[in-house]
């Protein structure tokens, strides 16, 4: 029987104490080497519809995680979200902009330029970003205390320059 792995912030660890040297930074490379690597195991075991599945799931913990150790979940709207914008900047994340928003009826559309996931790679006719679905699912489902449907429209590799992700309260 497996043992079941809950994340914890805290297990991110100490970065300053274990790598004095190096610090909090790495290639984009090497991000996506683990990424992309572990997709493919797990596109060969699950297949690609289950895949997909947990790269979201994986990244509606982070994100969840994220807002609740980042962000300050006290701030209204528009400041949370500028807040938002700043702490993926200064993670080199990506740059979030804004495009839509019907805040009264939680409604947005959110585009990610030079994407960590997927800024630059070939093009492959479909989508990539579902751990960013989860983690921006995350994000918002943690500061609005509601559930959401993400989905990311546009990618780098169906052809645009940046991504773009729907973002809708989902119906009771």
């Amino acid at each position: 029987m497996g043992q079941t792995y809950n994340f914890a912030w805290d297990q991110l660890g100490d970065i300053e104490e274990g790598r004095p040297n190096l610090g909090n930074r790495t290639s984009v490379a090497v991000y996506r080497l683990m990424q992309y690597t572990m997709r493919a195991v797990l596109e060969a075991e699950y297949g690609d519809a289950r895949t997909r599945e947990l790269l979201v799931m994986a990244g509606r913990l982070a994100g969840s995680e994220f807002c609740k150790n980042v962000l300050d979940v006290s701030l209204p709207l528009n400041k949370f979200i500028a807040q938002l914008h700043k702490a993926l900047i200064d993670l080199e994340v990506g740059v979030m902009r804004v495009e839509k928003s019907d805040p009264e009826n939680l409604d947005f559309v959110v585009t990610v330029s030079e994407d960590l996931d997927c800024s630059g790679l070939p093009l492959k006719g479909v989508t990539v970003c579902d751990y960013d679905e989860g983690f921006i699912e995350g994000i918002f489902s943690v500061y609005t205390g509601q559930s959401f449907d993400v989905k990311e429209v546009d990618c780098w590799t169906t052809g645009e320059r940046t991504c773009r992700f729907t973002i809708k309260k989902k119906a009771s």
